[in-house]
């Protein structure tokens, strides 16, 4: 099989390539919209799925990989920041808190189609406000949902724990990928 990532996220690359699968990159333009009243789950879902439609042929060999992270507080999502001052406001309300993390995934073949998603809790310290400045000032968190990335320096000095897949957090949930590649046809 032949695997197509649909994502220009650095991190999602990454992450295939520790998984030894031989993919490539394609991107379409998507709009991100989703209908009002969807949970989050049903939202990350809703937007791996139309981002997997976007692909109209695809050949027999071929299986489409797409992804929708979403971070989100008492069912509340915060999306990606529009620049610094939405950027502190997130991470403000995170801050001493614990949020889910979930990556919807759409995997679409020739003759089938497959949504999966995984949820992973996340709980922060209490962090100061230099802490914040010091983080969105340095790491610029403006591609991320939520404002950060668990991978960078507020992950490994604000999040005291988390419970559910790492991977998740980063933006793919690797070993559920892993295993729904495998009866995936």
């Amino acid at each position: 099989m032949h695997f197509i990532l649909a994502s220009k996220s650095p991190r999602r690359q990454e992450l295939l390539k520790q998984m030894g699968l031989d993919f490539r990159v394609v991107l379409k333009d998507v709009d991100e919209s989703y209908p009002e009243g969807l949970n989050p789950a049903e939202t990350a879902l809703y937007i791996a799925e139309k981002k997997a439609d976007a692909f109209a042929d695809i050949a027999m060999d071929e299986i489409i990989i797409t992804a929708d992270t979403i971070v989100c507080i008492e069912d509340h999502i915060l999306g990606k920041p529009q620049g610094r001052e939405e950027a502190f406001e997130m991470l403000s309300l995170l801050s001493g808190r614990k949020h889910e993390v979930l990556t919807g995934v759409c995997l679409r073949g020739h003759k089938m189609k497959r949504t999966f998603y995984e949820r992973t809790e996340v709980y922060f310290n209490i962090l100061s406000h230099s802490e914040i400045n010091y983080y969105i000032e340095n790491y610029k968190p403006f591609d991320k949902a939520g404002a950060y990335g668990i991978q960078e320096w507020i992950g490994l000095t604000g999040i005291n724990k988390i419970i559910g897949s790492y991977s998740n957090v980063v933006g793919l949930p690797t070993q559920r990928l892993y295993e729904e590649l495998k009866t995936f046809q």
